[in-house]
């Protein structure tokens, strides 16, 4: 990092602003410090697993194989190496805990990891807002409690274990500052490891920075004007216009009141019977609309400038390729290999965004907070809870808004909030649950290369409310300045109300115990012998067969066995085939949904389990008698030559006895 030392004089100061910030990261999470080795922040069975599973994997590979940790064979057993370059890896929290995994165990590291990266996120805020406020460092203190708290970061700690490691992008906003006082190849150069950096704690915030930085490049180089000295177009082209634009009106209130039209042409039946298409029309024209009347037009500050943005592209892009080698290096295998998936984004097939409602709605955590809240978010969208909670904090938005025009730092406060603002609503507007059908932003550009790998809209709201922080940062030093003589009880009150309304606590903990049974399956000394646990299947972030849960890759934690199916982020369709196409686990994949076998299935199926045992090397099965259909227990108990070994109700603890 280029970031300048403080004075030695200064040491102090920011180390009582890191203990504030542990001090509330124990209080905002409590009871999770007393309970650090026995509770995880999140449930194991769901993401919070996986997450554990990450750093336990990590270090297994690193430590164990000593080989690249971007490919492992403790998952997907049976089909070959599972290549994690597409998988939300959490590699930056992977190597916070790597020299601790060994001795404090999983749990305990996972859950000190948690607590550094809001500390960290915190801090680095706090840096942004002092460079901002020109020092003040109570409000930069109150902004980066803000922002690592906000109900956004609070809520997706709560499972999406990679979105609180946020400290990337205040820093790189702050390195943009420093680049525009002090441009030089040394400022791209770290512009760029810091891109790395955000790559490394989640992909989304890669792509983020990469966002920041392409925008405030081109608002640098180029100048938006209108063009005073073009002719006007022609009357009857606007008015053409305006015409067609009724019409699409007219006919979109005609859908709203009937149940749409069928017709035929030229033999093919058309189908009318939603309004995306027409309001996407009607959108384009009052865009085309507004074009004609203003008559927008870029032009460049100077080659010279746009020349020098380039270089620092060119640069910031080297400097990360190169520090996210070994992450390319895995990709471009895989695209070697034909294991990326290509898949087409449709019309109307991206996850929704974040309702506007949710934006204003109270702190939904908070101890106070009813019920119904959180039941009305968590029903928004199929996501869930999770991303659906965007509220900020209505003492943050009273501040700004009353100092909304203050500021020497505004403006990129304002872009930050609005231009991410509006791309976290997704394809199409939603007030309240109602979808309007008007698209937004999203709608187009998620069809972009690099932007089509967030498939989460609704996250674009972590970087909005960075922006929010910023402004509240310059809203509350200006207030201040502008009332001096009630300055120290301005400042305790909006402190005091802030921290107040951002108080999550108590925050819902979860058991993090391993059953009994693993202990056998642990103990076990040989090499290579395998787990397979039924219900099986494969599952993804979008996509899932069989019935895989994400609780399998917790326990293996503790058992350290490879295991015969498993979870990543992104599967390829030709991991999917590959399982698939081997008869056992075809058959394991139907009767884990549910899908009875035919007589003649479940013959096949016999008579290839002793092979499937000693081609697999397959030394425990584990049943999960709550979650496996009947045919599948009937099948394990009767038909699978299978010792049990130890119950732990559900799971049920067998040994193949084909000899692997």
């Amino acid at each position: 990092m280029t970031l300048q030392q403080p004075p030695r004089n200064q040491w102090r100061q920011h180390a009582l602003v890191l203990i504030g910030y542990a001090l509330v990261a124990v209080v905002f999470t409590w009871p999770l410090l007393p309970l650090v080795r026995t509770h995880l922040p999140g449930p194991p069975d769901g993401d919070t697993g996986v997450y554990v599973w990450n750093q336990w994997v990590f270090q297994h590979e690193v430590l164990d194989h000593r080989t690249l940790p971007y490919f492992t064979g403790e998952i997907f057993a049976a089909t070959g190496r599972a290549n994690l370059s597409l998988h939300n890896y959490t590699a930056f929290a992977n190597i916070l805990a790597l020299p601790f995994v060994r001795s404090l165990g999983v749990v305990v590291t996972f859950n000190l990891v948690y607590l550094a990266l809001t500390i960290l996120t915190a801090y680095a805020t706090f840096l942004l807002a002092r460079r901002l406020t020109e020092g003040n460092t109570a409000v930069a203190w109150l902004t980066g409690a803000l922002f690592a708290w906000s109900p956004v970061l609070v809520t997706r700690g709560m499972g999406h274990f990679s979105l609180i490691g946020a400290a990337p992008l205040p820093i790189f906003v702050l390195q943009l500052i420093r680049m525009r006082s002090q441009p030089s190849v040394r400022e791209a150069a770290t512009l760029g490891a810091i891109v790395a950096w955000a790559t490394a704690c989640d992909v989304y915030y890669g792509v983020y920075c990469v966002m920041m930085a392409t925008t405030y490049l081109a608002a640098t180089s180029f100048r938006l004007a209108r063009a005073e000295a073009a002719s006007p177009p022609r009357a009857i082209f606007v008015r053409s216009i305006d015409l067609v634009a009724i019409s699409l009106s007219g006919l979109v209130l005609a859908l709203l009141l009937s149940q749409g039209w069928q017709f035929t042409v030229m033999g093919q039946v058309v189908r009318v019977r939603t309004v995306y298409t027409p309001i996407m029309a009607l959108t384009l024209l009052v865009a085309v609309r507004l074009w004609l009347h203003f008559r927008p037009t870029l032009r460049p500050v100077s080659l010279q400038q746009i020349g020098a943005s380039l270089r620092v592209l060119a640069t910031t892009g080297v400097v990360a390729a190169i520090l996210m080698s070994p992450l390319l290096y895995a990709f471009g295998l895989r695209v070697l290999d034909g294991r990326v998936d290509r898949s087409t984004t449709f019309w109307r097939s991206s996850p929704p965004g974040i309702d506007l409602l949710a934006l204003v709605t109270p702190n939904p955590n908070h101890p106070a907070a009813p019920a119904v809240l959180r039941e009305w978010l968590s029903h928004l969208t199929r996501d869930g809870y999770l991303e659906n909670v965007a509220s900020i904090p209505l003492v943050a938005l009273a501040v700004v808004l009353v100092a909304w025009r203050t500021g020497r730092h505004a403006r990129a406060g304002r872009a930050l909030a609005i231009g991410f603002g509006v791309l976290a609503l997704g394809p199409f507007v939603r007030i309240a649950g109602i979808d309007t059908h008007i698209p937004a932003p999203w709608a187009l550009l998620r069809y972009v290369p690099i932007l089509g790998l967030t498939r989460s809209p609704g996250r674009f709201f972590v970087p909005a409310m960075l922006g929010i922080a910023v402004l509240f940062a310059i809203a509350l030093r200006t207030l201040l300045a502008r009332w001096p003589g009630v300055r120290t009880p301005a400042l305790a009150g909006a402190a005091a109300l802030l921290l107040v309304e951002l108080f999550p606590a108590p925050r819902p903990v979860f058991s993090a115990e391993i059953p009994s049974i693993y202990r056998i399956v642990a103990s076990d000394p040989r090499e290579g012998v395998r787990v397979l646990e039924l219900p099986f299947g494969i599952r993804d972030g979008r996509t899932s067969v069989g019935n895989f849960t994400a609780r399998t890759q917790y326990y293996q934690t503790a058992h350290g066995k490879p295991i015969i199916g498993g979870y990543l982020s992104r599967v390829s369709r030709r991991r999917v085939r590959d399982n698939q196409s081997d008869p056992v686990l075809r058959a394991l994949v139907h009767l884990s949904e549910g899908r009875p076998l035919s007589p003649e299935q479940l013959a096949e199926f016999r008579s290839l389990w002793p092979g499937f045992v000693r081609r697999t090397s397959l030394g425990y099965v584990v049943l999960d008698r709550k979650r496996a259909p009947d045919q599948l227990q009937s099948v394990a108990v009767t038909d699978l030559q299978l010792e049990k070994l130890a119950d732990d109700d559900p799971l049920v603890l067998y040994r193949p006895t084909a000899t692997p």
